[in-house]
């Protein structure tokens, strides 16, 4: 599909000046050949430009944010960091996924073959994810850093980790974690929603991560419990409409060039977001999937112009 945008880009960065400073929309990754046109003006290969694609990225006028998830299935190198650093602009701040070594109960990867299904020893363990995950990027990614996710993926229920068990490990590990980094932790258990869960969190200033996802509440939903902000920021990701499934949306939306399933009721949460961030005077990132509505920079530009009709603007 061919795209107008830069036509328009005017109208878009029009957009963007009226978004408040503290109200940061990005996309979930960055590197998709159908935003050729749309975000892109030039054509990438299809790897090694991961660098220079998030370069041109930054400046799409809506993004104030990105979310880096390849850093969930290993730790971020020095080499990457310091690329992804040079490509973006100054206090350009990302919301990077931890290493999935830290927040895996169990292995769950089946190319894993010989510990698939195994405990996984390292399940927050605290040293681990100082030295290999907020060291190096602390050292050379500092002006990027945004909330760093811990994504926990579903927790079996034969695991018996009660809400409160789960709460405690949360407590201590927090404890021992590296201080002045903003955390944010992303949930896909629903249970695990519970009082102790968000006193937890806090009590740390970590941030409760709102998801939309195929088995959570919605973000609305979410935003009601239990005075769900938790931090001096606030986090969220829009990752699937609820009850469908990953692969199938990736199977029905591919190659992620326009909007192919519009969630009226998302848009309108991300704007609740948006409107308590400005309520609270505090920053908002608010992260979004192509396998939400089919496109996500095009999700982002709808959001925008609600956060700017409810009264957002600047």
């Amino acid at each position: 599909m061919t795209h107008p945008t830069w036509p328009y880009r005017a109208e878009l960065q029009q957009l963007a000046d009226r978004l408040p400073p503290l109200i940061r929309l990005g996309t979930s990754s960055w590197t998709y050949p159908g935003w050729n046109g749309l975000v892109y003006q030039r054509e990438y290969p299809a790897t090694g430009a991961t660098a220079r694609m998030l370069k041109e990225y930054a400046t799409w006028p809506l993004f104030g944010t990105v979310g880096i998830d390849s850093f969930f299935y290993r730790p971020a190198s020095a080499r990457t960091l310091t690329d992804y650093a040079a490509a973006l602009p100054a206090g350009f701040r990302c919301v990077s996924k931890v290493w999935e070594r830290i927040t895996a109960h169990t292995f769950a990867n089946p190319r894993e073959r010989d510990r698939f299904g195994q405990p996984n020893p390292d399940w927050l363990n605290a040293e681990l994810f100082a030295n290999e995950v907020v060291g190096p990027m602390v050292d050379v990614f500092s002006d990027h850093i945004g909330p760093l996710v811990l994504e926990f993926q579903t927790i079996a229920r034969k695991e018996a980790l009660s809400p409160a068990e789960f709460a405690e490990r949360l407590d201590r590990f927090f404890s021992a974690a590296p201080g002045g980094v903003p955390y944010a932790v992303e949930l896909r258990n629903e249970e695990y929603l519970c009082p102790e869960y968000f006193a937890v969190l806090r009590s740390h200033g970590v941030a409760h991560l709102f998801n939309a996802w195929t088995r959570m509440p919605s973000i609305g939903e979410q935003l009601l419990l239990h005075d769900a902000i938790t931090a001096p920021f606030i986090v969220a990701r829009a990752l699937l409409r609820t009850g469908r499934s990953y692969s199938a949306a990736v199977d029905a939306f591919a190659p992620y060039d326009h909007i192919q399933d519009a969630n009226p009721e998302l848009r309108n949460d991300l704007t609740a977001l948006a409107r308590t961030a400005l309520e609270l005077r505090v920053p908002a990132y608010l992260i979004v999937n192509n396998r939400a509505e089919g496109c996500a920079p095009l999700t982002i530009a709808a959001v925008a112009r609600q956060i700017v009709a409810a009264g957002g603007a600047a």
